[in-house]
């Protein structure tokens, strides 16, 4: 009892200790708040505020985190896994059009696939060793060798992540519907024509057409690969069905022994991780000639095929991407995959959609593309070995389906000629040329269709009530196309001796319009005839001004 009731007085002692130290404390800082109580009233709204706006920002950066990131994980997963398994046929045969060891394809893939899915503006869209890249270097190999490859990998590099810097992947803007339409169609072309190759087998006469049994194998498998794909989604949504129909079918000729090609039958994939390599090649200017054109080219034609295809992704994924972050992570991807032994590379279209009809939408699925295709080169290339080529025709003709844009062919003969032309070109352009060419001359084309029809639009309203003078109100953009129409608009031989040209509704954009009006100005004054210029706006003034030009100006 002696213990219990001195621990209980010595707990009471506490108490009251510490009770004393609140109130001297809450003393002090009632006397504190009385003093701040005026600062305070200034500074708390901007105060809270500022907690609040740091709140909100810091739950979007999470929040977009998480979206870009772990979003519906296990769908991502499957996604990447899907389009690893369309990406080694594409790599490898891009490395074989290049004339360079497949793996350089493979490790190429790997580098930019991951780094653009981390760093990239564009969630959802997968890059790799892109064919129309592989085209434009063949000759460079033939004539230089692979390490003027190299080193022109990371120039091009170099050159689209400038691009981004200075902010001009907003510039994709400016391309027409029309030559949307027409890339679209003319790359679901090619993704299906690129799969004939595979109805192909090498022979002692050289290659020739598959024929026989295996043909009719190879047709069957690819066949059932285009049921499976559309039939599973009907009966389940767990895995993709590009998946779905790359393993079912896998499974069935590996375990039927059917005599079929194989991905082991294209090229070796077994190799190790990719070390930094600088390339040996003479840093002269004699170099930088040689690689400047090449990689230009490159830097040309990945940059239009990676934003014509994020353009897509946008539309499929109906979110907004970041340009020109997109344009800089591919051109350092570029940059890190010439020095690791890479290839070139840009946004696939046919592997884009893969990913996204299997439900990739975050950098979880590009990721794991690219992770997976280095596992496929360490590890696991005794199995994929086994995957027929037909089940991977089958994907690919499927996604060529899908791709093109059906509801173009109907609306041909509703849109107007000049729109139904471009669909038509680019497409042609891009199956017979290369992408680069193909968007260039549909730009040009749209240009010039919206040129002239802007020049027709060019009128003048005539007014004679005035006696001895008459007055033109043109209406309209006065530029080079539009000059020639403008000029033939004044009737110099009937016009009395005062004229009144009303700029009112007139629009100067460019200096032909500036030596129409200085024209304008002479044909009257050779004529003995005032031409008086009215209502002319501050800029076009400027414009007349800087160009030397001097016409009678009223403000009246």
């Amino acid at each position: 009892m002696g213990v219990r009731n001195r621990f209980r007085s010595r707990r009471n002692s506490i108490f009251t200790c510490l009770l004393l130290h609140y109130l001297l404390w809450a003393r002090s800082t009632v006397q504190r708040v009385s003093l701040l109580k005026s600062v305070r009233s200034i500074n708390q709204r901007a105060w809270l505020d500022q907690v609040r706006s740091d709140f909100e920002s810091s739950f979007m950066i999470n929040h977009s985190f998480r979206e870009d990131w772990f979003s519906n994980t296990q769908k991502n997963l499957l996604a990447g896994l899907t389009t690893s398994f369309a990406l080694v046929p594409e790599c490898i045969a891009f490395a074989l059009v290049a004339q360079v060891n497949p793996l350089m394809g493979l490790y190429g893939a790997f580098i930019i696939c991951a780094l653009t899915a981390i760093f990239g503006g564009r969630p959802g869209m997968i890059s790799g060793a892109a064919g129309s890249m592989a085209v434009v270097i063949v000759a460079l190999v033939a004539q230089h060798g692979v390490e003027y490859l190299l080193v022109t990998v990371v120039l091009s590099g170099v050159l689209m992540a400038f691009f981004g810097l200075l902010r001009l992947g907003k510039l994709i803007r400016m391309v027409p519907h029309p030559v949307m339409l027409g890339f679209v169609n003319g790359l679901a072309i090619i993704i299906a024509m690129a799969q004939l190759e595979h109805f192909r087998e090498a022979t002692p006469q050289g290659e020739q057409w598959l024929h026989g049994t295996s043909l009719w194998i190879m047709c069957g498998l690819v066949a059932l690969t285009m049921l499976v794909v559309h039939v599973l989604p009907r009966y389940t949504k767990a895995i993709p069905p590009a998946l779905g129909a790359i393993l079912g079918v896998g499974l069935i000729s590996y375990g039927l022994h059917l005599p079929t090609r194989t991905l082991g039958d294209l090229a070796q994939m077994a190799g190790g991780l990719p070390s930094l390599h600088i390339p040996t090649v003479p840093l002269t200017m004699e170099t930088l000639r040689i690689i400047l054109p090449y990689a230009s080219l490159m830097a040309m034609v990945g940059l239009l095929e990676t934003l014509l295809t994020f353009n897509l992704t946008d539309d499929i994924s109906g979110n907004r991407g970041q340009p020109n972050r997109e344009c800089i992570a591919l051109g350092a991807a570029n940059i890190a995959s010439g020095l690791f032994g890479g290839m070139g590379g840009c946004a696939m279209i046919g592997q884009t959609m893969i990913n996204l009809s299997s439900g990739g939408r975050s950098r979880l699925s590009g990721l794991t593309a690219g992770v997976m295709i280095l596992l496929f080169v360490l590890f696991l290339s005794p199995l994929i070995a086994h995957i027929p080529l037909a089940a991977l025709v089958g994907v690919m003709f499927v996604v060529a389906k899908e791709t093109f844009a059906w509801g173009s062919l109907r609306v041909l003969g509703k849109v107007p000629k000049q729109d139904a032309l471009i669909i038509v070109a680019v497409t042609m352009i891009t199956v017979f040329t290369d992408l680069a060419t193909a968007v260039l001359c549909g730009i040009v084309i749209a240009a010039l269709n919206f040129a002239w029809q802007h020049a027709l639009e060019m009128r003048a309203d005539i007014d004679d009530s005035e006696a001895g003078i008459r007055t033109y109100r043109p209406h309209g953009t006065l530029f080079f196309a539009s000059t020639t129409h403008f000029l033939e608009l004044f009737t110099l031989s009937t016009d009395p001796a005062r004229v009144i040209l009303d700029c009112q509704h007139l629009h100067m954009a460019d200096h032909s319009a500036i030596a129409a009006m200085e024209t304008l100005y002479e044909r009257y004054e050779k004529a003995g005839k005032h031409l008086q210029v009215m209502h002319l706006s501050k800029r076009n003034q400027v414009l007349l001004q800087r160009a030397g030009v001097d016409v009678s100006i009223s403000r009246a």
